[in-house]
Parts: C-alpha cells; sequence; structure tokens
C-alpha cells in the first residue's frame, strides 16, 4: 500500500462528503424561504440514510465482483472488505478507503434528484423513495460500470467519475419524478425566483471545492492522472461558467450570478466522466458547449413540455451528463491515460458507439425504473404533500421549524 494514495482518497472523500451540504445551500438558495430548511433537510438525511444503507448492503450490490447486472450480496455488511488493497479497484489503498469513496458518490447522487421535487414532496415518501432508488436505480447501474463483471465496463464504457452513474442516472430520475408529483402550485412556466442567491453562490463554491476530490480522486492515487482531472475540472468549470454569462449577456442583455453559477455546475457535471481522458484543451470545449446545450434545455425546452423540474435537476445534470458521456467518446485519448482509450478524434468511432449505447440504456432504465418506485411509494405513503401544506411550506408542515426569524 501506498500512503501518499491513501492519504489522497481520504481527503477526497473529505471533500466529495462536502458536496452534499453544498448541494443543499445551492439549492436551498433556489427555493422560497419556506421551503428552505426543507431542502437542507432532505440533502442532510440522505447523507445520514444512504451512509448506512451502503455499509450494510449498498457496497455489495453496487462492487461486490462477478454478475453482469450487479453485484449480489457478498460483501454484506462489509464482510471481506478489510483494510489491505482490493486490485481490482484500488491496489495502492485499503479495501474500506475505496469503499468509503464510492460512498459519498452513492450519498450526492440521490440528492440531485431533490431539485426536481422541491417544494412539494412528503418527507415520509421521500425518505422511501431515496432508499429503494439508491438500491434498485443507482447501485446496479454503478455496477454495470465500476464493478467488476458489471456489463458496460467489460464492453469499455468510460466514465471517469460518474456522468454516467451519477449525472444522466439522476438527471434522468428527477424528470420522471417532476413529471408524476406535478406542477407546483401556482407555476405558470416562468422561474420562480430564488429567495436566496447568496446561499446559492455559497453552494456553488463547495460543490467546485468539493468537485477536486470527485473527479481528481477518482484516480485512486497522488499521482499524474489525479493531476490531470484536477486541471480539466477546473477549466471546464471556469469555461462554462463564462460561457453561460455571456450567452445571457446577448440573450437577456445582462449576465447574473444565478447563470454564472448553473453554467459553472453545468461545467463540472460534463467534465466528469471525462477527467481522467481528456487535455485541458478538450476540456475548454467541452466547457462552451454544456453551457450552451444546459441553457437551451432551461430556457426554451422545459417551458416549451411544460412539466416543472423545479431546479432544473434535469436541464443540468442530466443534459451536462449526456453531453459529457459522448465527449468522452469524442476527445478520450491514451495520451492522457494509456488504461482508457482513444475517442471518435483520435480514430476510434468505436469509443463513441459505446458510449452513446451507456448513455440510452442508463436513461431508459432510470426513466423507467424511477417511475414504478414513485408509483409504488405513492400508493405506500403518498408522495405529495397537501396543498394546505404547501402553500404554508414544507420547513413548518414536515419540519415544524422556520428558516428565519421575521420581526414586525
Amino acid at each position: 500500500m501506498n500512503t501518499g494514495d491513501t492519504a489522497w482518497v481520504l481527503i477526497s472523500t473529505a471533500l466529495v462528503m462536502l458536496m452534499t451540504p453544498g448541494l443543499a445551500f445551492f439549492y436551498g438558495g433556489m427555493v422560497r424561504r419556506k421551503n428552505v430548511l426543507g431542502v437542507l433537510m432532505q440533502c442532510f438525511t440522505i447523507l445520514c440514510v444512504l451512509s448506512i444503507q451502503w455499509v450494510l448492503y449498498g457496497y455489495s450490490l453496487a462492487f461486490a465482483p462477478g454478475k453482469g447486472f450487479w453485484g449480489g450480496f457478498d460483501w454484506i455488511g462489509l464482510t471481506g472488505v478489510g483494510l489491505g488493497p482490493f486490485k481490482d479497484y484500488a491496489p495502492t489503498i485499503p479495501h474500506q478507503a475505496f469503499m468509503i469513496f464510492q460512498a459519498m458518490f452513492a450519498v450526492i447522487t440521490p440528492a440531485l434528484i431533490v431539485g426536481a421535487f422541491a417544494e412539494r414532496m412528503k418527507f415520509s415518501g421521500f425518505l422511501l423513495f431515496v432508499i429503494l432508488w439508491a438500491t434498485f436505480i443507482y447501485d446496479p447501474v454503478a455496477h454495470w460500470v465500476w464493478g467488476v463483471g458489471g456489463w458496460l465496463r467489460d464492453l469499455g464504457a468510460l466514465d471517469f467519475a460518474g456522468g454516467t452513474v451519477v449525472h444522466i442516472n439522476a438527471g434522468i430520475a428527477a424528470l420522471a419524478t417532476a413529471i408524476f408529483i406535478g406542477k407546483r402550485k401556482g407555476y405558470n412556466g416562468s422561474a420562480v425566483p430564488p429567495h436566496n442567491l447568496p446561499h446559492t453562490v455559497i453552494g456553488t463554491a463547495l460543490l467546485w471545492f468539493g468537485w477536486f476530490g470527485f473527479n481528481a480522486g477518482s484516480a485512486l492515487a497522488a499521482n499524474g492522472l489525479a493531476v490531470n482531472a484536477f486541471v480539466v475540472t477546473n477549466t471546464a468549470a471556469a469555461t462554462a461558467g463564462l460561457t453561460w454569462a455571456v450567452i445571457e449577456w446577448l440573450h437577456n442583455g445582462k449576465p447574473t450570478v444565478f447563470g454564472t453559477a448553473t453554467g459553472a455546475v453545468a461545467g463540472l457535471v460534463a467534465i466528469t466522466p471525462a477527467a481522467g481522458f481528456v487535455s485541458a484543451l478538450s476540456a475548454i470545449v467541452i466547457g462552451i458547449f454544456v453551457s450552451l446545450f444546459c441553457f437551451i434545455a432551461v430556457a426554451f425546452i422545459k417551458p416549451r413540455l411544460g412539466y416543472d423540474d423545479s431546479l432544473d435537476a434535469f436541464g443540468v445534470h442530466c443534459v451536462g451528463g449526456i453531453w459529457g458521456a459522448l465527449a468522452t467518446g469524442l476527445f478520450a485519448s491514451k495520451l492522457i491515460n494509456p488504461d482508457g482509450a482513444n475517442g471518435l478524434f483520435f480514430g476510434n468511432p468505436r469509443q463513441f458507439l459505446i458510449q452513446a449505447l451507456a448513455v440510452a440504456v442508463t436513461l431508459a432504465y432510470s426513466f423507467v425504473g424511477s417511475l414504478i418506485l414513485y408509483k409504488v411509494v405513492d400508493w405506500v405513503v403518498g408522495m405529495r404533500v397537501s396543498e394546505k401544506d404547501e402553500i404554508i411550506g414544507l420547513d413548518l408542515t414536515q419540519h415544524n421549524e422556520n428558516a428565519y426569524t421575521l420581526l414586525e
């Protein structure tokens, strides 16, 4: 084992953990003030619940070797997951270090879906849905792409840090839940103004900071590949944030801090699957186009189709993740990562087709599976709060708390 690699993965684990509270503030600033604690509670509860699920059986389903669909039950309760390395995943760090690093990915993925149904889901329904979704959607898809014996991994699909497993998977589930739960009361297709933009900017900063662990940590070693992932992550985020600001400037006459923050997150999403396979120049191209694609999805496609994805989880994470996964099939180069593959622009069109297949399968499985799970939970405990509770707000009706004290 290598102590430097172990230290870097543990630090990266802490960075990725910080992304979930960061996401809570990112989303919390975007909702109305009567629902901000509801969003924070959902994100922090996911951190608690999924951490336990992962230790009990989630890690085993996702990463125990041998089966094409999911890993099975050999590592239930971390049986056989010791303090020595497991060479098929990370040969220079303790197996439990890899496990807890992956736990933070399992935590933040369902938290991304919160943005789609914000301000109108019952907390009891939310809890049950998250546990089932992690078990039947996230864990199998993680195994397909990353697990030993996973069929997409064996096919050669590239996903360095979770463009397919995390962002497409959660983003398309966000669309499914937004469609089924219905629009917020009074929603007329126009964006609801954020109640606290500084919270959203703080959340963006925490996400950007944590994303260095998300992507560079996925090298699973303190080496040159981690450095490349770090550099391209920052480059894509910066490019996408600036690009979104320019698009707004041209389209609306003024750039906004909200748009710039949204663009930066879109850039982070798009570079996630590619971070260990592409150069900094490719990251600039990826960052430019992800803001263009996501802006079109948020500003034009969503109003035209009429669904209420409250905080644009689909428009940013799914659309950005699709572009990132496909861009990996275009720009991947063995000059960056000899253990990866060349993409279409480096003489290997087959890689682009493999990426497209991984995207299509994940979209279909997660969308249909999420719809089924939603209907099951809705039948068991109900998913949407009453009209009265929605008008009052989730902070008071679900948690008996107020985010702000207002004095007359």
